[in-house]
């Protein structure tokens, strides 16, 4: 029997809709998406071009805005290391991001940094949050770039990207948000919030893995000025080259369109689950970390006093699926640079993260480990 799986935030099993259009597209629309001469090359054009609206919707952005990539890391890496020469040019070479950026934000700004960019990584204080008067504070004539994660990865906790983006709107400063852990969550938001530059992805929403989007938006009636990383072709405006992976494509449209249907009575559910989790807890002595009342509701970062986070997942992993900390990171075995910043046990805590469709989360195996334990 399969573990239960309780790492949604690392990634989303496929939605069953979401993989008949795939194999769909593999079997029969297999075409090139620039080959417009022939039939088959129209259909993945088609394909794309409906995807690409259904995304937009999601949105609430024109199809127009949305770049393809290979997932929110190569739209984090694009919006901040293609903006350099411009930076240069410009003299801007003030960055301000957080402490608990996800390593795609946090290596590619200690990159710019070796190259004379002056980077600025806000603090949170034990709530998981980041003070939007902190990050608008810093903000000078040098700055070029504001980013900013708009739920963290780890604790779930939602940041400020709103109060953010409303007093950067007029500034001359461009404002990122990674937006991979909220895109088909936090549905509204995401219309209201201004923003520059926005990086999703696929595979938190259901979707296949190896599919993102970055989204541009017009300021002052211009793009923000992004170099390309790669060349070799004018796919996607000439700032992602490469054929476009149509059935992914396909595949990211489909979630997209199921989030737009089903985003709400999914919230609820998921905060159903929460509910049993924390009631499950009561057993024994955890302290959950961040304000759970900015929290998603689909995740919860939980630390026991006491109890290696290592040796529990390790014990309880023939029963649970269970992770503490960035799948991006996890193979360091070190504290996470989250939870330290946050004044959290680091080595104590484990995440557990969910989504709609589990109709019992059962978390005895993990509760007799921990009173065991102590």
């Amino acid at each position: 029997m399969m573990p239960l799986y309780l790492d949604f935030n690392a990634t989303s099993p496929v939605h069953d809709e979401v993989l008949e259009v795939m194999v769909e597209a593999y079997k029969n629309n297999f075409g090139n998406p620039a080959s417009r001469t022939h039939h088959h090359g129209h259909q993945a054009k088609q394909l794309v071009d409906n995807s690409r609206k259904n995304i937009a919707a999601v949105l609430g952005v024109v199809p127009n805005d949305i770049i393809f990539t290979s997932g929110a890391t190569e739209s984090n890496n694009l919006s901040i290391l293609g903006l350099e020469e411009f930076g240069v040019k410009q003299n801007k070479k003030h960055i301000i991001s957080t402490v608990i950026e996800h390593s795609s934000i946090l290596e590619p700004l200690e990159h710019l940094s070796k190259k004379g960019f002056k980077i600025d990584l806000v603090p949170v204080d034990s709530s998981g949050r980041v003070s939007a008067e902190d990050i608008i504070n810093r903000v000078t004539d040098d700055t070029l770039l504001v980013t900013i994660m708009h739920a963290n990865n780890e604790t779930g906790i939602i940041q400020p990207v709103k109060e953010i983006g409303d007093a950067l709107v007029d500034r001359d400063v461009f404002f990122h948000i990674d937006a991979a852990q909220t895109f088909g969550k936090l549905v509204d938001e995401l219309q209201e919030v201004k923003y520059d530059l926005l990086s999703i992805t696929a595979h938190k929403i259901y979707g296949p893995q190896g599919i993102g989007a970055l989204v541009f938006r017009n300021k002052k009636y211009k793009r923000p000025p992004i170099t390309p990383l790669m060349y070799g072709g004018k796919q996607e405006k000439g700032l992602r080259p490469g054929t476009l992976p149509a059935p992914l494509i396909a595949g990211f449209g489909k979630a997209a369109e199921l989030i737009l249907s089903n985003y709400l009575n999914w919230a609820k559910a998921e905060l159903i689950i929460r509910q049993s989790i924390i009631e499950q807890l009561k057993e024994v002595e955890y302290t959950i970390n961040g304000d759970i009342s900015l929290c998603l509701p689909n995740c919860i970062n939980i630390s026991f006093p006491g109890v290696d986070s290592e040796a529990l997942m390790l014990c309880v992993r023939q029963k649970l699926s269970l992770s503490n900390g960035s799948a991006c990171t996890s193979s360091e075995y070190k504290p996470s640079h989250v939870l330290s910043s946050m004044g959290a046990l680091a080595e104590n805590s484990v995440r557990i993260s969910w989504g709609p469709y589990l109709e019992n989360v059962d978390l005895s195996e993990m509760i007799l480990f921990i009173k065991k334990i102590i």
